[in-house]
């Protein structure tokens, strides 16, 4: 019997899922932020003690965590320095020279990783193919040290000209530098980041120098631990781009564990959606901190090799750190259920994006909150069933929560305490739909077209009222859905995504080089994944290549063919990318040059892990009963009614709940609202249809 166990750090709850053949345990436990293994090590031994299961039995380990997105955005990582080509040290400074938000004077940006101070210049010069034009000045990097050394720079990024072409002076960098500190920690643009743009691979390489030592000391001491306990099994994290990697590459490139979260709940929908054969969904994650929408077509999520942290303006493109690195395309906005609401200056309802997090986390936690949030609005209005929330780990507090509405909602906008949760619970619920309207948008896709596969501790709270504000007719909530990125993880292969980038004139495309590049990415990929997959297992291989029409500033990721290529290959080429271009903008341009910007190369493993998502459960004999009924407000009576609680694990298959209605479990509430009504499927699945005109 196989048995396999996830875990999730989030910004409130760290959840736990253990696997063991067709059964599952689960645990949802609150962040601890002084060391966020030790929450990891508590869920672990609960869970394993809840299914009799040694250390020894455990064949993985997969994990997923924040720490190096928090450590970005709350400015916790080491101290860092930046050597760069003489003369670009405030590139990071003059970003693209633009502003993201055009009429405001005292526009802000993110504050650089790197202080000028510390922004080293170095007399060097490569020219776009990789030809030296000005021989390193070793002289230079050895008088850097005595300033690392002022400073106490634990970590340093190397970025120069055009290294990504050929990286041999970041590299002799490297070699001076450790001879000198051998405890420094080093990131090299040109294996960060081997792509075109100076400012985006400037920023990448500082984002993971700046994370790498903090990220590194927490993998080394959790792994420690883990095998403290006498666990002997492969330990894998999860990436941005959906896959897993080794924990060694993981410490070497923490930036890529960014939005390791969010990616294994991608994952999870995906494999809903081919379960379902649902062509078009949402997936819509909403835990304690953040709620993420991702746009899954045809069984696959949207990918992109681009991604912000800590964005300035509120969730605002262009206002973030970017980072270039493989990542799952979602939107992501701070509406989670520990999201704070406040009356702003012109007497406006605002939720958010600030998080009361774990600590102390909302008023109804009882752990020192005072400020209203998302779940305490969910709390006063009845959606939440305390006797199984997060397992009964700990007791929620409904006096705490309407007295936190009260004083800073209710009274101020002089209404009722329920009109104030209410109030707030809507403004959440437009910001994400307004948030998914704009994304689908953005790839000129009707969001109302679309199914939801709805999870995360508080996503099967609001995807009812999210779905009819978007007009959604079907809603699907997976089994184990509070803690569905943990189970996502458990559901990914091992994969590793290879960049480079090398100018090529569609007309004249050099093959030989081409294929010598494939070559050179097929190794370094096969490397990373071989040391993490079975024997047996087996790999694929996909190939993209960025490109554009000569004078456009933004490339469509084309997929390719497999090689070696020939000149023939350019016909195919130049037809995969007007088929994208067309699906995206609805013409191509004829008469105009093609070129190719960048390459990738990913390697992933063939072996499909076990079915985590769904379990069969018992056809339906007779109607279901409740455990108990609850006051719930309901938004389309305007009205609070008594609503029969029902117990997710004793739904059989085949039964039908109309709403409104609650369904519970240990790690969430489903709320089916009276627009609604909840069917269950063999799987376990709630499956929430649109009451139509002809059923109402």
């Amino acid at each position: 019997m196989s048995v396999r166990i996830a875990v999730d750090i989030g910004g409130t709850f760290t959840d736990v899922v253990l696997i063991a053949g067709s059964s599952r345990t689960t645990a949802k436990l609150l962040t601890t932020y002084d060391h966020p293994g030790r929450a990891v090590l508590d869920g672990i031994h609960q869970v394993m003690r809840e299914a009799a299961v040694q250390p020894a039995d455990v064949d993985v380990i997969i994990h997923g965590t924040t720490l190096a997105t928090n450590a970005l955005i709350e400015r916790r990582g080491a101290v860092t320095a930046l050597l760069t080509t003489k003369g670009h040290r405030d590139s990071l400074e003059m970003a693209h020279e633009d502003r993201f938000e055009q009429y405001d004077i005292n526009i802000d940006r993110p504050r650089s990783l790197v202080p000028r101070y510390l922004r080293l210049p170095i007399e060097e010069r490569m020219n776009h193919v990789g030809e030296v034009l000005v021989a390193l000045n070793e002289n230079d990097v050895r008088a850097c040290i005595s300033t690392l050394e002022q400073y106490e720079v634990t970590s340093v990024a190397v970025g120069y000209l055009h290294a990504f072409v050929n990286p041999d002076h970041e590299h002799r960098t490297r070699d001076i530098l450790s001879e000198a500190l051998p405890s420094l920690s080093i990131s090299l643009a040109s294996e960060v980041a081997p792509e075109i743009r100076e400012f985006e691979r400037l920023s990448t390489a500082c984002a993971n120098a700046y994370v790498q030592p903090l990220v590194s000391q927490y993998l080394t001491r959790l792994s420690g631990e883990i095998k403290d306990l006498g666990f002997n099994c492969p330990f894998f994290l999860m990436t941005s781009g959906g896959g897993l990697t080794t924990l060694e590459t993981a410490a070497r490139f923490p930036i890529r564990l960014v939005e390791s979260g969010p990616a294994g709940g991608a994952i999870l929908a995906q494999h809903v959606a081919n379960e379902l054969s649902m062509s078009r969904l949402l997936s819509f994650d909403m835990g304690g901190t953040t709620a993420k929408l991702c746009l899954i077509d045809d069984g696959k999520p949207l990918m992109s090799r681009s991604f912000e942290v800590d964005r300035v303006y509120r969730f605002k493109k262009g206002s973030g750190l970017p980072v270039r690195i493989p990542v799952i395309e979602m939107v992501e906005i701070g509406a989670g259920g520990g999201s704070i609401a406040h009356i702003d200056k012109l007497g406006r309802l605002n939720v958010g994006p600030e998080s009361a997090g774990s600590e102390p986390g909302p008023a109804a936690y009882g752990r020192g909150g005072e400020r209203p949030t998302v779940t305490d609005a969910d709390v006063v209005l009845g959606k939440i069933y305390a006797e199984t929330f997060a397992g009964g780990a700990f007791a929620l507090d409904g006096d705490a929560a309407g007295q936190a509405l009260e004083t800073s909602l209710a009274e101020m906008l002089d209404v009722s305490k329920v009109d104030a949760a209410f109030g707030l619970s809507e403004v959440v619920d437009e910001n994400m739909s307004a948030a998914a309207r704009a994304h689908a948008v953005e790839f000129g896709m009707d969001i109302s077209a679309r199914d939801i596969v709805a999870f995360g501790g508080a996503a099967p709270l609001h995807v009812a009222r999210l779905g009819e504000k978007l007009g959604v007719g079907r809603i699907v909530i997976p089994t184990e859905a509070g803690v569905g990125s943990a189970v996502g993880f458990l559901l990914a292969p091992v994969a590793y995504e290879v960049v480079r980038s090398r100018q090529q004139f569609l007309s004249q495309l050099d093959t030989g080089l081409v294929n010598a590049l494939f070559d050179e990415m097929y190794e370094e990929a096969n490397e990373v994944v071989q040391a993490g997959i079975a024997s047996t297992s087996g790999v694929s291989e996909a190939r993209q290549a960025y490109m554009r029409y000569v004078g456009q500033g933004h490339e469509l990721a084309v997929s390719l063919p497999a090689g070696p290529y020939t000149d023939s290959h350019s016909a195919a080429f130049k037809m995969a990318f007007e088929e994208s271009y067309r699906a995206l903008y609805g013409q191509v341009i004829n008469g105009v040059e093609i070129e190719i910007l960048s390459w990738t190369l990913t390697l992933r493993e063939d072996a499909t892990a076990e079915d985590a998502a769904g379990t069969a459960v018992p056809v339906a004999g007779s109607a279901p009963s409740p455990v108990a009924t609850q006051p719930l407000f309901d938004p389309a009576r305007r009205d609070v009614l008594e609503t029969p609680v029902y117990l997710r694990q004793t739904l059989p298959a085949g039964a039908r709940l109309t709403g409104p209605a609650l369904i519970t479990e240990d790690q969430t509430t489903t709320v089916v609202t009276s627009s609604y009504y909840a069917d269950i499927d063999e799987r376990g699945y709630i499956i929430l249809n649109r009451i139509t005109d002809d059923e109402s």
